[in-house]
């Protein structure tokens, strides 16, 4: 292949790829990282505080990305489960 013709096929894929590809799989990846972002939260519950309700766990499991780092931070200064929700009635 000659290579103007390689660099025009490249470029193409990589268009195929921003436009088709990861726009269409995006929702999932971030999905995947709220899902990893909740687990990683609930072990570090778990460590701290012991067994954990069920109500926790799905509270932790639904809430959003941005929740969830709030609430990561403050498990590391918590004293309490209390402490670490604060007053978000999620």
């Amino acid at each position: 292949m000659v290579a103007g013709a390689q660099a025009s096929l490249r470029r193409a894929f990589a268009t195929w790829l921003r436009q088709v590809l990861l726009p269409a799989r995006l929702p999932g990846l971030q999905q995947g990282l709220r899902q990893g972002e909740a687990e990683v939260l609930l072990r570090l519950l778990r460590r701290r505080f012991g067994e954990l309700l069920p109500e926790v766990v799905e509270r932790v499991r639904q809430c959003d990305s941005e929740r969830l780092l709030v609430w990561s931070e403050r498990v590391l200064d918590a004293e309490s489960l209390m402490a670490v929700f604060g007053d978000q009635a999620n």
